[in-house]
């Protein structure tokens, strides 16, 4: 189980990602577009850079929802491989058996 503020940060991350979401794809739109000018480059890039550091979505990191485990999380369940391995077991997951052949 990952600790609990490590699971706070990471929800901490997610809402301010979500809160400056709009502000960072106007700003790499003007930094992007050929028809802005230098300044107006400069001053979007230096307002970007003024943004907080976890509002940037690559910071955010997948967790499982049970355990909170970072690695061994896979997206279409939203679990870790071990927690996806007991729900299969018991049956939780329709469709989906262990392998054999």
């Amino acid at each position: 189980m990952a600790k609990k503020s490590m699971i706070a940060r990471e929800l901490k991350r997610t809402i301010l990602s979500s809160r400056h979401e709009e502000k960072r794809v106007k700003l790499r739109e003007i930094l992007k577009s050929e028809s802005a000018d230098y300044d107006e480059k400069m001053e979007a890039s230096r307002r970007l850079q003024q943004l907080p550091r976890d509002s940037s979505k690559t910071r955010g990191r997948n967790r499982c929802r049970v355990t909170g485990r970072p690695h061994g999380y896979y997206r279409k369940f939203g679990l870790a491989r071990n927690k996806i391995r007991e729900a299969a077991m018991r049956g939780d997951i329709p469709g989906l058996s262990k392998a054999s052949w």
